[in-house]
């Protein structure tokens, strides 16, 4: 390569790069998917006895819920209930059910005994390929950090641990898709993967926010409206068959998610165990999660308008997904996922995203040795016996305590919010933006990259200097 020509993650144009490095980034991912299904073979070995799963760190939803769900009956998500004291339908999203059909369609030929486990291994392949997919689609709206983007985004210990607990990487890899239409300026068929992404999973819902709050700001009406309008197509394509013809069983996600109670990885979790009354009641807890969402979320439109330079979406879609998650009563080991291609994009940093990865794996472990002493119905190893087992290589025995699990749910919980201030810091700080360094605007924005405000509070105020001057 002549000293003229620029690295391949430096070049300016976002396709040719990607195309240069889709082996690297594709083989890569491919390899820590591989791995990832590695991790969980202890467990499929041992027919992913709950007991075994939570002492190796293996858990998987995909097994057991083929044959709690009724798949391995031939029973259909949202059409045919089953027998269950709280849930009677499959409760995810329609598309997420249709996927979990298809593969229960395609493992039809294999014998009864070994249906369950080729379940779990092609669900683990599609999983896998989404994975691909997330990346490059990533990678794609990353500028000239496109190959640091995919690299961050595909080496994360968060992807290999997490990738195959649940059926996540069917909505992030939609997600990632919708935004690289969107950075392609083609907001109609960016809305219609937020929508099919919505379909699947209920978080990408919040990123119609900050699209909407961007496009006000740079005053992109026609893109927004396309955009929601993709939106609207893609969610009823998916879901309008299923309200007409099932509902009662498309129901189940949303009474599901109103009325289940605090997850083991929600704040809720540890403050209703020290003197919070309203986390014992689900109402009030519904109405404490989403009024401390709503009052971030109007702070973060306040800081779209307010930032000296436009934000660059990446950021405001993952400071909106993190205002979700902190005050949530559910926070699932794989959720992971919904943040990993939202934070390499906002913050491309290695510094922080490692002591996030730290806090993640921390969490990752410390749920299951909890859960492990929960199934035993005694009280785990406190903190400095777990250190010390881990210290020799050996996992805590009967789990961990109360004390220990807490650790854990705090590096993962404050891990999360000192991203969350450092990308609100570099958007009060543009100059700070290791993006913007080169005089970039925002690669993933789309029509918004190198747009003229049209609303801001900088704007309004030279609209009343304006108007004080002639008057």
């Amino acid at each position: 390569m002549s000293s003229s020509t620029p690295a391949l993650d430096e070049q300016p144009n976002g396709n040719g790069r990607l195309m240069r490095l889709l082996p690297v980034l594709t083989g890569v991912t491919a390899l820590v998917c591989l791995l990832g299904w590695l991790q969980k073979q202890p467990c499929a070995t041992a027919g992913f006895d709950f007991v075994k799963t939570t002492t190796r760190g293996c858990y998987t939803d995909i097994y057991p819920l083929y044959y709690v769900r009724g798949l391995n009956d031939g029973k259909v998500p949202y059409f045919d209930s089953f027998d269950g004291d709280d849930i009677t339908y499959v409760e995810y999203p329609a598309l997420s059910g249709f996927f979990m059909q298809l593969v229960a369609t395609l493992v039809r030929p294999f014998g009864v005994e070994t249906r369950g486990m080729a379940f779990f291994n092609v669900t683990v392949l599609l999983l896998a390929l989404l994975a691909i997919v997330a990346v490059l689609a990533t990678a794609y709206v990353a500028g000239r950090k496109t190959l640091k983007v995919g690299l961050m985004m595909a080496c994360s210990p968060a992807l290999l641990l997490t990738a195959y607990i649940n059926w996540d990487l069917l909505a992030v890899a939609l997600s990632a898709l919708a935004l690289a239409a969107w950075a392609s300026k083609r907001p109609l068929l960016a809305g219609a993967l937020l929508g099919l992404a919505i379909a699947a999973k209920f978080y990408p819902l919040l990123f119609l926010g900050p699209l909407v709050l961007l496009c006000v700001r740079a005053g992109q009406w026609r893109a927004m409206g396309r955009m929601l309008a993709g939106t609207a197509i893609g969610w009823l394509a998916v879901n309008l068959p299923v309200m007409l013809f099932a509902w009662d069983g498309w129901l189940e996600f949303y009474s599901f998610s109103r009325d289940r109670g605090i997850d083991w990885g929600s704040i809720f979790f540890y403050l209703r165990n020290h003197g919070v009354e309203s986390a014992n009641n689900t109402d009030d807890l519904n109405v404490l999660g989403t009024g401390t969402f709503l009052v971030l979320a109007a702070c973060i439109a306040v800081l779209a308008f307010a930032a000296p330079a436009r934000p660059r979406l990446p950021q405001l879609m993952f400071l909106v997904l993190v205002a979700f998650m902190l005050p949530n009563k559910v926070w699932s080991p794989q959720y992971v996922l919904w943040l990993l291609p939202l934070v390499v994009l906002a913050r491309p940093r290695l510094p922080a995203f490692i002591v996030w990865q730290v806090g993640e794996v921390i969490y990752f472990f410390g749920i299951w040795w909890y859960l492990l002493a929960v199934s035993y119905r005694r009280p785990g190893a406190d903190l400095s016996t777990t250190l010390s087992s881990l210290l020799h290589f050996d996992v805590p025995p009967g789990g961990i305590d109360d004390g220990a699990y807490y650790v854990a749910l705090f590096a993962r919980f404050l891990t999360v919010l000192l991203l969350a201030l450092l990308v609100v810091r570099d958007i009060l700080r543009p100059s700070g933006d290791v993006v913007r360094e080169d005089g970039i605007d925002d690669p993933a924005g789309g029509v918004l990259d190198g747009a003229t405000d049209v609303i801001s509070l900088r704007t309004l105020r030279a609209r009343r200097a304006t108007t004080a001057a002639t008057a």
